[in-house]
């Protein structure tokens, strides 16, 4: 149990949270995302010993191709400082390639391996499932009106930022 849970709980056990709280959507998008970031990681980790920024790397290179540290931190949201280290795993794993660029030695391009392909379709097998159990309550068009509601709040936020 985690402290914000142990705030909710009187002393005779029983789940209780004030109206007040239950209304305000930010309070809920909270205590939503500790427990999807949680059963993601959790998931992830032991179905596939993987983490949740191995498949945002992959994913990247996939479907926009290959990038160097800087525009594969830029294209995740992965800090610069901690891309080095997913990449370090990527490719200890032989899931990405590095090759100089050929348009400044200086630096790396990254590419998904033939492995790494492989890899990334596990991986979406497993947070399909993992997605699953975050959504069960929702029906298949509630999911899909869900996430087209929290796209379309994260892209006016972040235009706006």
């Amino acid at each position: 149990m985690t402290a914000a849970e142990a705030t909710d709980m009187p002393d005779d056990g029983a789940l209780r949270t004030p109206d007040r709280l239950r209304r305000r959507t930010s309070r809920l998008l909270s205590q939503l995302t500790v427990r999807s970031d949680r059963l993601i990681n959790e998931g992830l980790a032991a179905r596939a010993d993987a983490r949740k920024w191995h498949y945002a790397v992959l994913a990247s290179l996939q479907d926009l191709g290959p990038g160097s540290q800087a525009t594969l931190s830029r294209r995740t949201g992965i800090y610069r400082s901690d891309m080095v280290g997913v990449i370090d795993e990527l490719a200890g794993r032989d899931l990405v390639e590095r090759t100089p660029d050929p348009d400044d030695r200086r630096r790396n391009l990254i590419t998904i391996s033939d492995r790494g392909r492989r890899q990334l379709r596990r991986l979406d097998q497993v947070l399909d499932t993992l997605h699953d159990e975050l959504l069960a309550p929702l029906s298949p068009a509630e999911r899909e009106q869900f996430t087209r509601l929290l796209t379309r709040l994260l892209d006016h936020h972040t235009r706006a930022s």
